[in-house]
C-alpha cells in the first residue's frame, strides 16, 4: 500500500526569498491560483510579520484559495504568531507554521539561548498558536545538524502542546540521503506521540541533494514534503516540486508513495513562475527544461520512434506539454486559438482572451506559423500585469550606428495624453531607456537585462526581461515582440508601471 505524500509548496515564501524572485500582490495571487489548480496540499503564502505587504498578500491568498491549506510562517515569538493568524484567519483551512533553531551553532550564536530555553520556547509558542488555529506546524530549524536526542526532546514538547505537523528542515543543505533516512527513522522510533502527527521534511539544495534527500525521507516514512516550483529559493534553492512529484509518480512502487498532484499542470505552473520572475530554466532542467524530452542522438531517435519507453520514462503529456495538434496562423479563428490555449493549460477571462487574440493576430501577420512557444511567450504573465498602467507604448524611432551615439525618440500614452522625448545613449536600448526615464521624470536603476529568442528562425519572437529598482523596491518587467528593440522597450515600460503602482 502506498503512503499518500502531501505536497507543501513554499514558492511564495521560501522561493520568493531567492534574489530576484520577489513578486507583487497580483503575481502572488495568480501563482496561488495556479498552485491550487496543481492541487498542492498546502500553500505557504508568506511570512506575515516581515512587512505590511507580505501580510496583505497572505490575507488576499487566504480569501482566494478554497481547496488547499493556506499557511503563514512565524518565528517562535508571540508577535510573529499574532501576525500569522491575522494573515490566515480568513482561509478555509488555515495553518500557522512556527519554528525555532535546534542546532548547537544556531542556539549559541543566533538565538543565544540554552537548550532548556529552546525547549520551553517551542512548547510555549506551539501552545500559543493552538489558541488561534487547530492546525499548527512546528519546524526545528537546522534539524539536520542538531543532536538527535535533543531534537526528539524538542519535538515531544511541540507534540505535547498541540503541534499537528512536525517538520525536519535541512536548512543549510548539509545532510546526505543515507543520513536523512537514518535521522527520520530514529525520530520515528524514539519520539513519544510521533504517530499522532504528520512528519515532514524541508530540504535545501546547497550540495545538490535536496530532491534525493526528500525522496530518501519519503522512503523512511515522512508524509509531507516541502518544496518549490522550479526549485527556487535562498542560495542554491529548495527541493524542486516537479522533480519530487514526478519521481514519486514514476517510481511510486519503489518509494511506496503517491501524491494528489495534477501532474498535467506542472509545465504550466513552471512557465508561469518563469514569466513572473524572469528567471528561465536551463535547457537541461529535469521535467520542465526545453531539452527534457528532446532526443538528438540517432540511436535514441530510432528507439523512441520504435517504442517511446526505450528512452522516455514519462511522457511530455504527463506533465502538461501537449502534442501540437494544429497549426495556427493568420487565418486561424478565435475558436481555434481559444482551444489551443486550453490545451496549453491557460484559462483566461473573456477580457483577457480578447486582448490575447488581438496580440495573436498581430503576431500572425508577421509570422507564417505561430508555435506553442510563441503563444506562451505572448500571453505568459499577461494575467499578472499591472491593472492600472500609467504608460503604454505608442511609437519609437531609433537612430543607431557604430560611428555615432544612438538616439531614441519615444512616444508614450499616459491616460489621454501622448508624451514624447528624445535621449542619447551608448546603444539603441540604452538610449530608449533614457528617453523613457525623461518622460516619466524618474531615474530607475537597471539591475539586470536579458534577451532571448523564444523560437528558432529569423522571425522568432524575442523575449526581453528587465529588473528595475527604485528605492527598496525591485520588480521584473517583461516584453515580447519580433523586434528585439520593441520587446526591450515594452519590458522596461512594464517594469516602470509596476514601480509606479508601488507594487
Amino acid at each position: 500500500m502506498k503512503n499518500h505524500i502531501k505536497i507543501f509548496d513554499t514558492t511564495l515564501r521560501d522561493g520568493e526569498q531567492s534574489p530576484g524572485c520577489s513578486m507583487n500582490l497580483e503575481e502572488k495571487l495568480e501563482m496561488a491560483r495556479q498552485l491550487e489548480k496543481l492541487k498542492v496540499d498546502v500553500i505557504e503564502a508568506g511570512f506575515p510579520i516581515a512587512s505590511p505587504g507580505d501580510l496583505e498578500s497572505v490575507k488576499a491568498i487566504s480569501r482566494e484559495i478554497k481547496d488547499s491549506v493556506v499557511c503563514g510562517l512565524a518565528r517562535a515569538l508571540p508577535k510573529d504568531i499574532d501576525a500569522a493568524y491575522e494573515g490566515v484567519r480568513q482561509a478555509v483551512a488555515p495553518r500557522i507554521h512556527t519554528f525555532i533553531a535546534t542546532s548547537p551553532v544556531h542556539m549559541q550564536y543566533k538565538l543565544r539561548m540554552s537548550p532548556e530555553q529552546v525547549v520551553e520556547n517551542a512548547a510555549a509558542m506551539v501552545a500559543y498558536a493552538r489558541k488561534y488555529v487547530s492546525d499548527v506546524e512546528f519546524s526545528a530549524e537546522d534539524a539536520c545538524r542538531s543532536d538527535p536526542d535533543f531534537l526528539v526532546k524538542v519535538i515531544e514538547a511541540a507534540i505535547d502542546n498541540g503541534a499537528t505537523v512536525i517538520n525536519i528542515p535541512d536548512t543549510v543543505g548539509y545532510i546526505t540521503p543515507t543520513e536523512i533516512y537514518d535521522l527520520i527513522t530514529y525520530i520515528k522510533n524514539n519520539t513519544r506521540g510521533i504517530e499522532k502527527v504528520e512528519l515532514s521534511v524541508h530540504c535545501h539544495n546547497d550540495l545538490g541533494m535536496a530532491v534525493a534527500n526528500s525522496l530518501s525521507a519519503v522512503r523512511a516514512g515522512v508524509t509531507q514534503v516541502e518544496c518549490t516550483v522550479n526549485g527556487i529559493g535562498e542560495r542554491a534553492g529548495n527541493a524542486s516540486l516537479e522533480e519530487v512529484v514526478m519521481a514519486i509518480a514514476t517510481r511510486g512502487d519503489f518509494l511506496g508513495a503517491k501524491t494528489g498532484i495534477n501532474t498535467q499542470q506542472i509545465y504550466r505552473t513552471s512557465r508561469l513562475l518563469q514569466a513572473i520572475t524572469g528567471i528561465q530554466m536551463p535547457p537541461n532542467k529535469a521535467i520542465v527544461g526545453s531539452n527534457a524530452f528532446a532526443h538528438e542522438s540517432g540511436i535514441h531517435q530510432h528507439g523512441v520512434l520504435a517504442e517511446r519507453t526505450t528512452y522516455e520514462i514519462m511522457t511530455p503529456e504527463s506533465v502538461g506539454i501537449p502534442k501540437n495538434l494544429m497549426v495556427l496562423g493568420k487565418h486561424s479563428g478565435r475558436h481555434a486559438f481559444k482551444t489551443r490555449l486550453e490545451e496549453l493549460g491557460y484559462e483566461l477571462s473573456q477580457e483577457k482572451l480578447d486582448e490575447a487574440f488581438k496580440m495573436f493576430k498581430s503576431l500572425a501577420d508577421k509570422k507564417k506559423v505561430v508555435s506553442d512557444r510563441d503563444i506562451e511567450a505572448l500571453i505568459g504573465g499577461q494575467s499578472v500585469q499591472v491593472k492600472s498602467e500609467h504608460y503604454r507604448l505608442e511609437s519609437f524611432i531609433i537612430n543607431s550606428s557604430n560611428t555615432v551615439s544612438s538616439t531614441a525618440l519615444i512616444t508614450l500614452i499616459a491616460g489621454d495624453e501622448k508624451i514624447e522625448n528624445v535621449a542619447r545613449g551608448s546603444g539603441p536600448i540604452d538610449s530608449a531607456f533614457n528617453a523613457i526615464n525623461l518622460i516619466v521624470g524618474k531615474e530607475f536603476k537597471l539591475v539586470d537585462y536579458s534577451l532571448r529568442s523564444v523560437t528558432e528562425g529569423k522571425d522568432a519572437l524575442g523575449e526581453a526581461t528587465v529588473k528595475l529598482k527604485n528605492g527598496g523596491n525591485t520588480v521584473t518587467g517583461r516584453g515580447v515582440s519580433t523586434d528585439i528593440i520593441e520587446a526591450s522597450i515594452k519590458a522596461y515600460i512594464n517594469g516602470v508601471n509596476k514601480l509606479l503602482a508601488n507594487v
